[in-house]
């Protein structure tokens, strides 16, 4: 199976980048599903219902989210009806949403994707690894499903690699959001699981993580609530890391990272 996943959307830039280009990498690199983290797709902050159809109109087949999940009030009503909208699963019993979602392609091979919360540096939620490891007792690698796919959306690098060597083996993929900043350490874990720290953002890059250089450069240097953060507005670049799993075994064959557009150094997956 050949999956895309696609960093976190940042604000306008962000949604037209990806949606210019997504249907070319659908064909060219023959991909059977792209997942996209959203939850700063609506002007920084969160995800609109209406952008959500526009992404899926235009070739996303999951979203995920984070820590900015309910700033857009709107989503709260609308996610339980909309599956393919996952929010991290360890948000309290009782949360809207879910937290995992399995999709079946048209060839009948199924895919699960899951959405992780990390709590070093964030809001405390449940332990991340536990409502992962509980998930698993249900869905099977190479067995109930042919690949497995988590988005931990988390602050510390530590908290990621623990749960990618927790998880290898067991999952196709793991890969971090939240930071904004493509690390270059994609690799296979030695049972099989292709990682990556930080998938990086799909926004523009002459910013403060997505967001106009002036506004967040005065709260650092002068430590005060100044005007509101906005997206960068410059062209995007589209950040995101590709692997090929094999349907037997459910595990990584090959992975590499996709950097398109924009400011950072261009690459293309070759397989």
């Amino acid at each position: 199976m050949r999956i895309l996943f696609l960093g976190d959307i940042v604000g306008r830039s962000g949604r037209e980048g990806v949606l210019s280009r997504l249907p070319t990498l659908r064909q060219k690199l023959a991909l059977d599903l792209v997942i996209v983290n959203a939850e700063n797709a609506s002007h920084g902050f969160g995800l609109s219902p209406g952008i959500a159809t526009d992404l899926f109109n235009g070739g996303v087949d999951v979203i995920t989210l984070g820590n900015h999940s309910w700033d857009r009030r709107d989503l709260i009503p609308h996610i339980d009806a909309a599956p393919r909208i996952i929010r991290p699963l360890n948000f309290p019993p009782g949360t809207p949403g879910n937290g995992s979602v399995q999709i079946e392609l048209a060839d009948g091979r199924k895919a699960l994707v899951v959405n992780a919360m990390g709590r070093l540096f964030m809001d405390p939620l449940d332990d991340p690894f536990r409502s992962i490891n509980e998930l698993l007792t249900r869905h099977r690698l190479g067995v109930t499903t042919q690949a497995i796919v988590v988005d931990i959306h988390a602050e510390a690098t530590s908290e990621k690699w623990a749960l990618g060597n927790v998880l290898d083996g067991r999952v196709s993929l793991v890969v971090g959001t939240h930071t904004h900043t493509p690390t270059a350490d994609h690799r296979i874990l030695p049972a099989g699981t292709a990682f990556q720290t930080d998938a990086g953002m799909c926004g523009d890059y002459d910013s403060v993580i997505g967001m106009s250089k002036a506004p967040a450069m005065t709260r650092f240097l002068r430590k005060m609530p100044g005007e509101r953060l906005q997206p960068a507005e410059g062209e995007a670049t589209i950040c995101g890391i590709m692997v090929e799993t094999d349907d037997a075994t459910g595990l990584a064959r090959r992975l590499a990272p996709l950097r398109q557009g924009g400011l950072l150094a261009q690459t293309m997956p070759d397989f």
